[in-house]
């Protein structure tokens, strides 16, 4: 994997609560710099975002019923239709977990295919459904992860971030064995190592949110020149023999 083939693995991400302006400038020029695939920003900053990155390639991502699924359809549907008109090139939906639980799957079919529908109205424009998969049991994970195949979801997604605990590899493996090849996988939550991003690749997931993207493309650049430095160091040895 080249620099820039993991680079554009990663949406970058900045949701807390208090990020300021300047962070939000800051996430963007970083973007620019290592050519991020996306910034993920909360949705009062996408357009302030989109300008940002202008001409970049950069794209806008940005989360729908943030950061507990539990708000109406209907409302997730505006919020998907206002953000679109802000600019955003993808959106990151929240499942509603309780009515999953609650094993309302009709219910949880119609909440994410109306997002999806209002996404369909602009052209390239992605929807990742987030299950939250901390909350879950391997069954709910399972059937979370179906319906959302079937709603048209372009990637399922394993966190917020901001619920009990991480992403896992075992959560990221499962869900590719369950959409197989028919969408993306996102992990996101707890990357903040080199090491972990490329195991959460290798157990299948084609998508990364992190906060930690430029600590990571600086350790993936360190373990390159050590490599380099490693094989020329080698090479030099041959050559004196």
């Amino acid at each position: 994997m080249t620099a820039l083939e993991l680079a554009q693995i990663f949406d970058h991400t900045a949701l807390k609560p208090e990020t300021s302006e300047l962070q939000i400038a800051q996430l963007c020029e970083e973007a620019r710099e290592f050519h991020f695939w996306s910034v993920c920003v909360a949705p009062s900053w996408v357009a302030y975002a989109k300008e940002r990155l202008a001409r970049s390639g950069v794209k806008v991502d940005t989360v729908i019923g943030f950061p507990h699924g539990n708000t109406t359809s209907s409302a997730k549907a505006f919020e998907a239709e206002q953000m679109l008109l802000a600019g955003a090139d993808e959106l990151d939906l929240v499942l509603n977990v309780g009515l999953l639980k609650s094993g309302a799957h009709t219910k949880v079919f119609a909440d994410i295919f109306e997002v999806v529908q209002v996404a369909r109205r602009r052209q390239g424009v992605l929807v990742k459904v987030i299950l939250e998969t901390a909350l879950l049991t391997q069954e709910e994970k399972i059937a979370g992860a179906e319906i959302a195949v079937r709603a048209g979801a372009d990637f399922v997604k394993t966190s917020t971030g901001f619920g009990p605990a991480a992403a896992t590899i075992a959560d990221v493996a499962l869900l590719r064995r369950v959409v197989g090849s028919k969408i993306g996988v996102k992990a996101s939550g707890g990357i903040r190592d080199l090491q972990t991003a490329l195991a959460m690749v290798q157990a299948g997931a084609t998508r990364l949110g992190a906060s930690s993207s430029v600590a990571i493309m600086r350790q993936f650049a360190d373990s390159e020149r050590a490599r380099a430095d490693g094989g020329a160091s080698r090479g030099g040895v041959i050559q004196g023999m």
